[in-house]
């Protein structure tokens, strides 16, 4: 096996590793003797992949992220021939696909988390270049971020033991979301959901003392008794 086999192997075997530590012990116990205990690596191994364990939950991450890209690439091509909001349609079955492969994910997620929140920036910035596309294809912007929110609360869900929900449940929710048809009813135009924002921001915006006064405005006088 040549050396940049051998690298690879071992690079694999450790972010492996960490993941088997952080699944049994919790990511508190993840460092890298533990790694290398896991992989059955010498930790000057383990150190010659990664040199602290911050970089390792950093390169769990970016295998994450790696996967994902790659699997909304190959998705985005069949949706922009299927759907006519196709960066919507490409998040709703990315966001189903990691909610099948949530393990590792919500592992890693967990993990960069409790180290080191900062680590949380790339992906978080991702998901705003993703939002912004959506909003910009749709129709009805906010259905499309209602439907985008939806699915991912489903993955949040699923990837911290939250959900009461069965897998073939979780699946037909999926698939209604990915389903435009079922939405297209409910969709408004960008200018009447503008509106009606507007309004309710106004509404809420009202003193309390204010609305009172309007409503009593509105109640028909009394009219007198009889005799005064």
């Amino acid at each position: 096996m040549d050396n940049p086999s051998r690298s690879e192997r071992s690079r694999n075997a450790v972010l492996q590793a960490a993941i088997k530590v952080i699944s049994r012990d919790g990511p508190g116990r993840l460092t890298l003797d533990a790694i290398a205990r896991e992989s059955g690596l010498s930790k000057g191994g383990v150190m010659h992949q990664f040199r602290t364990k911050e970089a390792v939950l950093k390169a769990l991450l970016e295998q994450q992220v790696t996967y994902f890209e790659d699997f909304s690439n190959r998705y985005m091509e069949k949706a922009r021939a299927t759907s006519d909001q196709p960066e919507l349609a490409t998040q709703l079955a990315t966001v189903w696909e990691a909610t099948i492969k949530s393990n590792s994910a919500a592992l890693g997620l967990l993990a960069a988390m409790v180290e080191n929140p900062s680590l949380m920036n790339a992906p978080r910035e991702i998901d705003v270049k993703r939002i912004k596309a959506i909003k910009a294809e749709a129709k009805d912007p906010e259905l499309a971020m209602l439907r985008w929110a939806a699915a991912r609360g489903l993955l949040l869900s699923s990837m911290f033991g939250l959900s009461p929900l069965s897998e073939a449940d979780r699946n037909r929710l999926f698939e209604r979301l990915l389903d435009d048809k079922q939405w297209t009813a409910l969709e408004q135009p960008k200018a009447a959901s503008k509106a009606a924002s507007k309004a309710a921001s106004k509404a809420a915006s009202k003193p309390a003392g204010a609305a009172k006064s309007a409503a009593a405005s509105e109640r028909p006088a009394r009219k007198p008794r009889a005799g005064t």
